[in-house]
């Protein structure tokens, strides 16, 4: 992660840090340097944070930085594949972020309290966006908000869900759009332009990926 400070986070984590409700107890999934818990506890957004990650040496950097911070009181370290060592009494809001859009989805799905409508998950995927709000309109969930931000020059979304029970049959243009605004907002528009390129590059394979990017083309002309 890039940061101008150790008390600082770069613009992708700082976006998801924003969907964080105030008192969230929080846990970070694939937390790598735990500077997202570091930094929420820090400022008293959240009383306590579990930093999680598949593999021992993200926690070992983890951990660097929780004692660093001094918060070894509140902010802990867990080996966890996913979800599966987090307790559904320990984490009230759950950043899974920095990974594709399939693993995501399969986390959740892998869990066995997603589905409490109580729990917010905060998703940011690297990739594969438009897989991830498809399975997650397959699969009960709502999208409470989304936005988009640009760090190290690249854009990415942020997406805040919650289970609601519904399941929502979509437009395919929806799971590349899904809540964000292109028409209005610039960062919105750079990040659905993004898949339009990759589609027209697919489009050379398949003419219905042509089809569908003209069609985003049509939803993305700005209005001010």
């Amino acid at each position: 992660m890039s940061r101008s400070s150790n008390s600082q986070l770069d613009n992708r984590l700082k976006l998801c840090s924003d969907f964080v409700r105030n008192n969230a107890k929080l846990a970070d999934i694939g937390t790598d340097h735990a500077y997202l818990p570091v930094w929420l506890c820090r400022i008293g957004r959240c009383p306590s944070a579990i930093a999680a990650d598949i593999n021992p040496e993200p926690l070992k950097r983890g951990a660097q930085t929780i004692s660093e911070a001094g918060l070894c009181d509140v902010v802990t370290t867990r080996l966890s594949n996913g979800l599966e060592q987090i307790k559904q009494n320990e984490a009230d809001d759950i950043v899974i972020a920095g990974m594709g859009g399939e693993l995501i989805a399969r986390i959740m799905a892998d869990c066995s309290f997603a589905k409490d409508s109580t729990k917010h998950f905060i998703l940011q995927p690297m990739t594969k966006s438009e897989e991830l709000i498809k399975w997650l309109c397959e699969n009960g969930y709502k999208i409470l908000k989304q936005d988009c931000c640009v760090a190290a020059n690249k854009c990415y979304t942020v997406l805040l869900v919650a289970y609601c029970g519904e399941i929502s049959e979509m437009d395919e243009s929806y799971y590349y759009i899904g809540e964000l605004s292109p028409q209005t907002n610039e960062t919105h528009l750079q990040f659905v332009n993004n898949h339009i390129n990759r589609l027209l590059k697919k489009a050379k394979g398949d003419v219905r990926f042509g089809a569908l990017a003209e069609k985003l083309k049509k939803m993305c002309v700005i209005k001010y």
